[in-house]
């Protein structure tokens, strides 16, 4: 089966590298333009759908997959800060408070260049982060981690230590709810322990 990732996060690869399935990538063009006006339930699942979606039309056979994880406080959707200073801003924001990281998965299955099958769904984490002094916040945007990712934090790296606990799936807020994504594919007929354990693991990667 040619499982294709539509998207040049490496998180996303790493974590199904580690589980050592053999997929592609191909990063997606799709512009997230639009879909501020959603619930952010909503956002999600239409950015993973369009992602997905973008690449069925370049591919003639395959499962396509598109992720998009956003992070929720208040019903605003933190996005990726565009400067350190707007990444000091959201640190602040979620200093001390709960928030909530939203995974939206879609899942497109491609014979002969047509759409045979699609399913779609979200993951929802509960994360809870510390109270965080002016240094701890200074000290993390310094290191550069925080500007490529939503909200402003990467929980795999160095911002694990501003996160004081969390409720629900931890690779959720990595970027891939991997319960979440077997659970989309089982009526396929396929599962991600199946995927795994068939050998042959390879990741291409992204033009």
């Amino acid at each position: 089966m040619n499982l294709v990732l539509a998207s040049a996060s490496p998180r996303r690869r790493q974590l199904l590298s580690d589980l050592g399935i053999r997929f592609s990538v191909l990063p997606s063009d799709f512009s997230e333009e639009g879909v501020d006006g959603l619930a952010p339930e909503a956002q999600a699942l239409a950015l993973s759908r369009g992602k997905a979606h973008s690449v069925c039309e370049r591919l003639s056979d395959g499962i396509i997959l598109g992720a998009d994880t956003i992070v929720v406080i208040d019903e605003d959707v933190l996005g990726k800060p565009k400067s350190p200073d707007q990444a000091r801003e959201m640190l602040r924001r979620l200093s001390g408070r709960s928030h909530r990281v939203i995974t939206g998965l879609a899942l497109f299955h491609v014979e002969n260049g047509r759409i045979v099958h699609e399913t779609s769904g979200y993951e929802e984490t509960l994360v809870y982060f510390r109270e965080l002094s002016e240094e701890d916040i200074n000290r993390y945007v310094s290191t550069g981690d925080c500007l490529d990712k939503a909200g402003a934090y990467g929980i795999q790296g160095l911002a694990a230590l501003l996160v004081e606990r969390l409720e629900g799936d931890y690779f959720n807020v990595v970027g891939l709810p991997l319960v979440r994504l077997d659970k989309l594919l089982r009526p396929w007929g396929i599962s991600l322990m199946q995927l795994a354990t068939e050998g042959n693991s390879r990741t291409a990667s992204p033009a």
